[in-house]
């Protein structure tokens, strides 16, 4: 048998090459992107925590309220940052993980915080006052506070992203394998779990804009506990006359049409008057026309145990939309 050149190299060397490169590539970004968070955690500290706690500009409950466990969050990345700096990549992720709990807490007063700082903004005028002040500063950048506060539920999903990619890139004999494999996996349960509250909130602002909207003893209290798919204009077509247009919303296990109030009524323009609801569970869903691409639209057959609706829509696209929320609304009654 022949003998390989000498300059010939291992397939096994060549990969562990690559898992090297792609390990002190992802490394080196993790140290830089946590000394630019770590930046950004220390001025809002400081120049906003800090110097509102000294000035009183706002009361305890608001300051929880608006920044969380923000301080909590910036001593986690002073601590992981040395470790990040010697190199201890295993050993500083893995004590790093003991804080996780920080984030899930920070998710869970998001919404608690957009509101608080909206209302003092518009209510507090020395906060307001403060709050330009500071975000004047060459220190920031241009930057907001609104920009800012978000910033821990961005960094977190930076770490799931940088962590299981440097522990796919750390092979199974290197000492701090098994620390950095424990370290991904517990930060992207962290981060599945953080972007679950994030639906929840996001669904819940969609569920009191859509309340707001709907006026009359009928519309009240329709849409708690529910999840929002969509909603928007289609043309009801009646068994005789012409195609009217109705608002629609659609939820996972109903699908509400309403109409328009008169733009002249007093205490109630811009609202909806509820029509009538539709189960999901009860929904049989079928194209009538529009499958291909074409400038003519569309029509969707729903037929209910009491009543059918044919909804019509000229835009092809909006109709293919509508009928894939439909058909997920429907399928997610059956499982």
């Amino acid at each position: 048998m022949g003998t390989p050149y000498p300059g010939a190299r291992c397939p096994l060397q060549e990969q562990r090459a690559r898992w090297a490169r792609k390990r002190a590539c992802t490394a080196r970004e993790l140290l830089e992107t946590e000394r630019r968070y770590q930046e950004q955690l220390g001025l809002v500290a400081t120049y906003f925590l800090g110097i509102l706690r000294a000035k009183g500009t706002l009361r305890l409950p608001e300051r929880q309220a608006l920044f969380g466990p923000w301080e909590l969050i910036y001593g986690a990345s002073q601590d992981l940052l040395p470790y990040l700096e010697g190199g201890h990549w295993g050993q500083g992720l893995e004590s790093f993980c003991s804080h996780l709990e920080l984030y899930t807490q920070f998710a869970a007063n998001a919404e608690k915080s957009r509101i608080t700082l909206q209302e003092q903004l518009k209510k507090n005028k020395r906060f307001r006052r403060f709050v330009q002040l500071q975000e004047g500063r060459p220190e920031f950048s241009g930057l907001q506070l609104q920009d800012l506060l978000p910033l821990p539920l961005q960094r977190l999903q930076q770490y799931e992203n940088l962590v299981v990619a440097l522990a796919e890139n750390t092979g199974p004999n290197s000492p701090d394998h098994q620390q950095l494999t424990r370290a991904a996996r517990l930060i992207s349960e962290t981060a599945q779990h953080v972007n679950a509250i994030g639906q929840r909130q996001k669904n819940e602002q969609h569920l009191q804009r859509v309340q707001a909207l709907l006026s009359g003893r009928q519309a009240k209290g329709l849409t708690s506990g529910r999840w929002f798919l969509r909603q928007g204009w289609l043309l009801v077509v009646p068994p005789r006359g012409e195609p009217r247009p109705r608002m629609f919303f659609l939820f996972t296990d109903l699908l509400l049409r309403a109409k328009p109030r008169p733009p002249l009524h007093l205490l109630q323009s811009g609202t909806f008057a509820c029509q009538a609801l539709y189960p999901m569970a009860q929904c049989q869903l079928h194209r009538v026309f529009g499958h291909s691409e074409g400038p003519c639209g569309g029509l969707l057959s729903l037929s209910f145990p009491h009543e059918k609706l044919l909804l019509m829509s000229t835009d092809q696209e909006e109709l293919s939309r509508w009928y894939h929320s439909l058909t997920l609304a429907i399928s997610a009654q059956k499982n």
